[in-house]
Parts: C-alpha cells; structure tokens; sequence
C-alpha cells in the first residue's frame, strides 16, 4: 500500500468525494491496472513462439473476438479496440462514449482467469520471454491476490463505493450500510427454503453495481418481510404474534415497538411503488432513497431471524 503524503498525514487534503460514477481519469487507471495483467490470461488466448510451441504473450486478436461477445458494450465505434477515454488536456470534454458497467464486467473477467505464471524464460533470438502455466490451473491463484489489491486501492483512493471481493466480483460499498457479512451468514442458516432464497436474492441484488438493480432489491426484501410474517403458519396474524412475543421475549414495550415497524414497513411497501404499481402509489426517484429503505427493512428482518 502507498505511504501517506504529507498532506494526508497533516490533515490538509479535502477528503475524498465518494462516487458510483467513474470519470474518464477513473477509466484510464482501472483500465491500466488490467493491462498489467494481460501476461496471465495468456494460456486462454496464446500467442507463440515462431520457432516451438511455447507461450511467448496474449494474442490480442483472439482476446479481443472473444470479448466481443462476452462483454459487447466494452468496444466504441472502432470494434477492433476496446473503448478508452482518450483526456485531452485542451479539451473541456474529456469524456468521450463509454459504458462504466462494461469496464467493471471487464474487471471481473481478468479477475475470474488470471492465472500464476510459474516460469518465465527469456529468448534472445526473439527478444521476448516464454511464459509457462500449470497444467491444472488453480482456482485461487497467488496472482488474483495482487490484482484484487490493486483494483481495490484504485476504487479507494479514487472514492469509487465498489469492492472487487474474494469471491472474484465486483459489489458496490454502500454508505451507512447496515448488511454486514454476519447477517449474510445468518442469512444461509435459515430452514425456511423460500425465505432464505428471498432474501439472498434481494442482497445480491442490493450490492449489484448496476443502479437500476436498486429497485428490485427493494422489491425483494419486502417479499421477505411478507414472507417472514408467514414464518409459523400460514396465518400471518397468529405467526407475526408468535414471531413478537420470541423475539421481545415476552416485554410488552418491546412488542408494541416492533409491531409498530412492522406495521410502518408494512405501509411503506403498499403506499410507495415497491411492490404495488397503481396510479396512485409514490414512485421512489432517487437510488439513495432505495438504499435507505432497504436498510430499514433489513434492520428489522436481520433482528428478527436471529429468534427464529
């Protein structure tokens, strides 16, 4: 990791603006860091030696006729490249047609198979070294390591909310995020097969990168609430009952507090346009919102399935 300068250190830098959309200069260095990784995505588009079978580097044509399905949207006008912002110093427009998304898919690409190079072998005749790679590739490789390391301190210093996880994708960093990895783990444990699955969609909905997943996540989250009403029976009246006598373990106060947000979260998802779309509902128009009222709805569920 970088050393601090010296107006970090002295608390003389305005902080860093937090952001979901990346900027031209964002674009350029996320794509850079990618390019250094080329070299061990070469085993799946080889490039070899005129004089043997060896690897000597990454065959730029075949990687980039196969990006081309895979990730479409990463190519401009010229198809043959991919789209990079070109920042003109004498320009106001530094922006030119990109799709952030199709970076971020590209991110998690190189991230899904780079592979350790375990031998690099240098060839004078042709200037170039041979390059070698496990005959069984690893599903974890020491080089994913430093990738991810270097990605994420892209989108830290740069004050872009994602996070490329162990798990090899790419999930937004949620400002006043109430999800924590404990209550995805407690997510997994419940019996409940409709619930659980309710639920783990709605989370991986929430941490998608993509704005207009917001929505849906929210929609989610409040089929679990219904769900979760339903938890001891099929009579939602008596189970909720049940559901706030465990979880305030009997205290009057405490139920009439819970049973109040549950009847507030209630009305939130049949006046506003969450899982209800007549006319007269209010449309939710700010993603911020979105996130707002997945955190509150989360807050009750998450308190909840730890009785149950």
């Amino acid at each position: 990791m970088d050393t601090m300068l010296f107006t970090e250190r002295n608390g003389m830098r305005s902080p860093i603006k937090s952001t979901e959309n990346i900027s031209s200069e964002m674009y350029a260095l996320l794509l850079d860091c990618c390019k250094k990784y080329q070299e061990n995505l070469a085993y799946k588009f080889p490039e070899f030696c005129p004089d043997g079978s060896e690897i000597c580097g990454m065959d730029i044509e075949k990687f980039i006729n196969n990006l081309l399905y895979d990730i479409p949207t990463l190519y401009g006008l010229n198809i043959r490249e991919i789209c990079e912002p070109q920042i003109n110093c004498f320009s106001n427009n530094k922006n030119l047609d990109y799709d952030q998304f199709a970076l971020l898919d590209y991110i998690e690409y190189f991230a899904q198979n780079i592979q350790d190079i375990v031998n690099r072998k240098w060839h004078d005749y042709f200037s170039h070294n041979e390059l070698r790679f496990k005959e069984n590739f690893d599903s974890n490789p020491k080089i994913f390591e430093e990738f991810q390391n270097e990605i994420n301190e892209i989108f830290t210093k740069t004050g872009l909310l994602y996070t490329l996880t162990n798990n090899k994708i790419i999930e937004r960093t949620i400002d006043n995020e109430v999800l924590t990895n404990g209550i995805v783990k407690q997510v997994e444990n419940i019996e409940e097969d409709g619930l659980k699955s309710l639920l783990q969609e709605a989370i991986k909905l929430h941490r998608s990168p993509k704005p207009e997943q917001n929505y849906n996540a929210v929609e989610k989250i409040w089929d679990a609430l219904e769900r979760l009403k339903t938890y001891n029976g099929p009579n939602k009246k008596c189970s909720l009952k049940e559901i706030l006598n465990k979880v305030a373990n009997g205290n009057k106060a405490f139920i009439e507090l819970f049973d109040n947000e549950f009847i507030a979260l209630t009305n939130i998802g049949n006046n506003f346009r969450i899982r209800h779309h007549e006319t007269d509902k209010t449309d939710i128009n700010d993603n911020k919102y979105y996130d707002y009222l997945f955190n509150r709805c989360m807050s009750l569920i998450a308190l909840v399935i730890q009785y149950l």
